[in-house]
């Protein structure tokens, strides 16, 4: 007989996508460039030249795309505001037709019951400020800041919960260590003080946000995180684990939590760490409504004394299965990251704001979409998070990654997360197995295994 795992009442069901990732109209009423615009029209650096010029189209299909949420019968969507749509050159005059679109979106999103919560950086920062220094100039930070309040002022009298960064640790290092992601730079001591700046920038925005708002506005940031396990017992592995989650975890949660830098990374970075002025701490550490937790897999390492910061090297464990990513299904690194956060850092409330999965999917004869792993996984990984809340974990809500079928950074069109799938030719969107599945699971609040 099936065991049902039933979650607390007015838990938040829903799911996530990115600007860059779904809107397309990249050049269309007064949007400015982003640098993943100028990105992805670099050859070679997005597979196949693929580009997010059209993506799903959804600045001209979002009407579509709410009947979707409204059909799988989500309760919360996250989104991302495109920086440049509102603010072309990432400062001084705005874009009436892109804060009338969100204005839009917010509306239609209300009236069909599903609560907006809104990301305001989703890594398409404007091309004019990378021109002077990007996230490595410190003037940036604030040039965010004033970024929030415009839109805290437009949308704050509807929506209440905003993230202000989405995974700072992958605009840093991806974007400016490993120069896989825009802005394509690859620089340990810009990649650090770029991270120092995106910290300082959150709390900026955080304090513009409930300026702009009400008694009810909710401000928090969303981590990726991953427990971080050694390869073996070796004393060197388990030592190269705990510069993993320094690196990965720590780097960004205690600065957060706690206002400093682990000073265990701070003694392995040496003159690479980032220069920090007077009050900088105090200033990170504004306090958070909730913490938004990312959560794909774990990060299994082995120590790797050549290797760049933190000298450490993934080790992929025999056995488990994969994604498309080449990530490990491991959904009981789920609960032991929730009890974790819970236990070490407190905070007021956790929201799962990414979790899912890349499968290979395909339109059957039927004109489905079969996508039964995308489903066990989802159960597995919701069972966890069920289990962390009977342990007294703060967790609120679950937003499945992603809403459809997207352009997916470097990896371009070549692999799907989406409950609902895209046809790209055609922008046909036709709802998988496992996004009827989803459904179920929020019609009854639980999940049967």
């Amino acid at each position: 007989m099936a065991e049902e795992h039933e979650f607390p009442a007015g838990f938040l069901w829903g799911a996530a996508t990115a600007s860059y990732q779904i809107e397309g109209a990249w050049n269309e009423d007064g949007k400015g460039e982003s640098i993943w615009d100028r990105f992805s029209h670099t050859p070679g650096k997005v597979l196949n030249g693929d580009t997010g010029d059209v993506a799903c189209d959804h600045y001209h299909r979002w009407k579509d795309d709410i009947q979707l949420m409204q059909e799988i019968g989500l309760k919360g969507y996250r989104f991302s505001i495109s920086w440049p749509r509102v603010l072309p050159t990432g400062r001084g005059k705005a874009n009436p037709a892109g804060l009338d679109f969100y204005d839009r979106l917010v509306d239609g999103l209300l009236e069909a019951g599903t609560r907006p919560f809104v990301t305001l950086y989703h890594w398409d920062l404007p091309q004019t400020l990378q021109e002077i220094g990007g996230w490595g100039n410190r003037d940036v930070a604030y040039y965010f800041a004033d970024y929030a309040a415009l839109i805290g002022r437009r949308l704050g009298d509807r929506v209440k919960q905003w993230i202000t960064h989405n995974e700072p640790w992958v605009v840093a290092f991806v974007g400016h260590l490993y120069g896989v992601h825009a802005p394509g730079l690859t620089d340990p001591r810009l990649a650090l003080q770029v991270s120092h700046h995106l910290l300082l920038s959150h709390g900026e925005a955080a304090r513009a946000l409930r300026d702009a708002g009400d008694a009810d506005t909710q401000v928090g940031i969303t981590l990726n995180l991953s427990p971080a396990h050694a390869a073996s017992e070796s004393e060197a592995d388990q030592a190269a684990a705990r510069r993993q989650d320094g690196f990965l975890n720590r780097w960004f949660l205690d600065p957060l939590f706690r206002g400093a830098y682990p000073p265990d990374m701070l003694e392995l970075y040496g003159d690479l760490a980032p220069q920090v002025a007077p009050g900088d701490m105090a200033r990170i550490q504004a306090p958070l409504d909730f913490l938004g937790v990312n959560y794909y897999t774990r990060s299994v390492v082995k120590d790797a004394p050549d290797a760049e910061i933190p000298k450490t090297q993934a080790v992929k464990p025999e056995g488990p299965e994969y994604t498309e990513m080449g990530w490990e299904v491991y959904p009981e690194g789920l609960y032991e990251l929730l009890t974790r956060l819970q236990r070490d850092y407190d905070p007021p409330a956790l929201y799962i704001t990414e979790n899912g999965c890349a499968f290979p999917d395909e339109v059957n004869e039927q004109g489905q979409v079969d996508d039964e792993r995308r489903e066990a996984y989802l159960r597995e990984h919701f069972i966890q998070a069920h289990r962390a809340i009977q342990d007294g974990v703060k967790l609120r809500g679950y937003f499945v990654w992603s809403l459809l079928d997207n352009f997916e950074w470097a990896l371009g069109y070549s692999k799907r997360f989406g409950i609902v799938y895209v046809d790209y030719p055609t922008q046909q969107r036709i709802i998988k197995r496992s996004g009827r599945w989803y459904s179920n699971v929020i019609a009854r609040n639980a999940v049967e295994r």
